[in-house]
């Protein structure tokens, strides 16, 4: 062997063993499936707080964690194909917001890990075996949203004492929850004495017809069940509900910052925030199956002051006296 081979052959080791074996091949940045039935622009909110999540836990996306964004804008029938998007790209774990986006994303893969957000009955929906134990490859948060109706419709009875007749405003382009969220409906109706009159709403023009229907009933309260597209169109719901000045519940936050009257329920920017801690544990080994699906913590209950001004309607105090934020 020449005195140049073995030159070239103790540089080529001497070169080898200046960089460590992580800077020879570059480390694998995670890629994270973000599926959502709304537009970006109306759960700003919650996606930044599933941002603040992953800072929290040392992932700044762009630099060491990929997302990729998939919305249905309130088109529900765009899910699967979304879905399936995500999946073709060969994601690491998909986070799939409220029920039919969390559907969508189980019937895609059995396999890529999924965390749902926000799913008000993760059992009754088919998505896991139980809360304590998943055994599926999806996890996450539960809303237990189907649950507070009850409470809404407590709530609108408490304020409106004399009340016999109240609205419901449901999405049928949601059959599985809404039907959930129904059912809990006549429940607590018929508990309290109180007649249904159920309106669908697939869309800003619906939503306005549902009013105008309600209005020429002559009926005098609503209960909006919970719905991404009605989350999308909070304002204008608000909006139409103090022109008519018909006093409307809601079990979202949002809707009350929107205009609304009345909101209580859980926090969703704080289950988008918890859903990060979901990612980080599954991107570091846990099988969803091993991890428990977590309930709300903290429910609120918000009055919007300036909103009862504006339909002529004053809060019993009792009723202003359990709120945990008053809008004034």
């Amino acid at each position: 062997m020449s005195k140049k081979v073995v030159g070239l052959a103790i540089w080529a080791v001497l070169l080898a063993l200046s960089f460590p074996a992580g800077a020879q091949q570059a480390k694998k940045i995670p890629r994270i499936g973000f599926l959502a039935s709304v537009s970006a622009s109306s759960d700003a909110d919650r996606i930044e707080a599933f941002r603040q999540g992953l800072r929290e836990l040392g992932y700044v996306e762009g630099q060491n964690v990929t997302i990729e964004y998939r919305w249905a804008d309130g088109k529900f029938e765009q899910l699967p194909d979304l879905a399936a998007e995500l999946v073709r790209l060969k994601v690491d774990v998909i986070v799939a917001v409220v029920t039919q986006a969390s559907l969508a994303a189980k019937k895609a893969t059995g396999t890529i890990p999924i965390v749902m957000v926000g799913v008000s009955d993760p059992v009754g929906s088919g998505l896991v075996a139980s809360l304590a134990r998943p055994g599926t490859n999806i996890t996450g948060t539960s809303s237990m949203t189907a649950e507070i109706i009850g409470k809404l419709l407590e709530l609108l009875k408490e304020t409106l004492p004399k009340i016999s007749r109240v609205a419901a405003l449901w999405n049928p382009a949601n059959p599985v929850f809404q039907a959930l969220q129904l059912r809990e409906t006549e429940v607590a109706a018929r508990a309290l004495g109180v007649q249904l009159r159920i309106l669908e709403a697939r869309g800003p023009d619906e939503i306005d017809r549902a009013f105008a229907a309600m209005v020429k009933e002559r009926t005098k309260a609503l209960l909006i069940l919970g719905d991404p597209v009605f989350t999308s169109h909070r304002k204008r719901i608000a909006d139409l509900a103090a022109k008519y000045r018909v006093p409307a519940v809601s079990g979202t936050r949002e809707y009350v910052e929107a205009g609304g009257l009345m909101a209580y329920g859980p926090s969703f920017p704080d289950m988008h925030r918890r859903a990060a801690t979901y990612v980080d544990k599954i991107l570091k080994g846990t099988k969803p199956a091993d991890l428990p699906v977590e309930q709300p913590k903290k429910f609120e209950f918000i009055i919007n002051l300036k909103a009862a001004k504006q339909i002529r309607l004053t809060i019993p105090p009792n009723v202003l006296a359990r709120a945990d934020t008053v809008i004034r």
